[in-house]
């Protein structure tokens, strides 16, 4: 299967074909697999002369012992007061995380924004989400500037330190629906612009007004929520930080 690991018998193939003198792109069509991905084993398997299933099956079990030993434990998670199981807030985070990635967030995004909406806090360090994560600096640093643009994280200095920190905004689902709003506003404008151009009569220029129409009527009820949703928190004392 594409993307699954090479098999014994897989490896065996690769050897009699290779035997025969059919080239990668051949080898790799027959099994299903990229060309690369017969060139890479291969390679660090002794090489189109050198090549044997049995020691290409013995060494890649080497590389997955010493990949196993060598990987350190994963760090317990921080943050888990208040009675909570750290088991379950664990896999609530990968779960959220997976939903956020459904919704159309890049993977490392999410993962930091889990992180950072399920610590009380809401704020942590660059060394604080590497370690979290366990992952790089660089890959915190594109997620955090990512999480920027679309205005659901911040940064601020930690007080008495030259170090900065990230803080979630309590408020980014709201925050994305007045982007949202203002959003719809503009593909309204677009919509009944086109409209015109087209003509109201013809089929393109019906199909932009009824998107204006439709649009208005989401972007009105939205508007509303978030009014809503405002004076409930002002009446609770609630809102943003």
């Amino acid at each position: 299967m594409p993307g699954s690991r090479l098999t014994g018998q897989d490896r065996q193939h690769i050897a009699a074909w290779l035997a025969e003198g059919l080239g990668y792109a051949e080898i790799g069509r027959r099994l299903g697999r990229p060309a690369s991905t017969i060139m890479r084993e291969v390679a660090r398997n002794g090489g189109p002369d050198g090549y044997g299933a049995d020691r290409a099956d013995e060494a890649t079990r080497r590389r997955s012992r010493r990949h196993k030993q060598e990987r350190s434990p994963e760090p317990p998670i921080p943050d888990v007061g208040h009675g909570r199981d750290p088991r379950v807030v664990k896999d609530f985070t990968r779960s959220f995380t997976d939903l956020l990635v459904e919704q159309g967030m890049p993977r490392m995004a999410a993962r930091v924004m889990a992180c950072l909406y399920v610590t009380d806090s809401g704020a942590l360090t660059a060394a604080d989400l590497v370690k979290r994560l366990r992952v790089s600096p660089a890959s915190i640093s594109h997620a955090v500037t990512f999480l920027e643009q679309q205005r659901m994280v911040q940064r601020e200095r930690v007080p008495g330190e030259r170090r900065e920190r990230y803080v979630v905004d309590d408020d980014m689902y709201l925050q994305s629906l007045v982007a949202s709003v203002q959003m719809n506003g503009a593909l309204v404008a677009a919509s009944r612009r086109g409209s015109e151009i087209l003509g109201a009569a013809t089929p393109a220029g019906a199909r932009f007004e009824a998107t204006a129409e439709l649009v208005a009527l989401v972007s009105e009820a939205l508007q509303r929520v978030v009014e809503e949703w405002r004076q409930g928190a002002s009446a609770r004392g609630g809102g943003r930080r």
